[in-house]
């Protein structure tokens, strides 16, 4: 990690990407386990990216933003 401890804007601002990916797969109407089908990510990942309790790849916000048809800019 860069920083130890993080900077408090760093947990914040997980915590709103994920609730922007739990927002729109809800919208699309797909199960945490679905999208981790889709993706090709486990279910307990997918929950970790929405809880932002996991620091994540861009390479997999990438792919969670091309199954769920949406640009990536709208998910950070």
């Amino acid at each position: 990690m860069p920083t130890d401890p993080l900077p408090d804007w760093v947990p914040a601002a997980r915590q709103a990407i994920g609730d922007r990916v739990r927002a729109v797969r809800t919208e699309r109407q797909i199960s945490q386990e679905r999208l981790g089908e889709l993706t090709g990510l486990d279910r307990k990942t997918i929950n970790r990216i929405e809880q932002g309790t996991h620091a994540t790849l861009i390479d997999h916000l990438l792919v969670i933003a091309d199954v769920l048809g949406t640009p990536l800019r709208d998910l950070v």
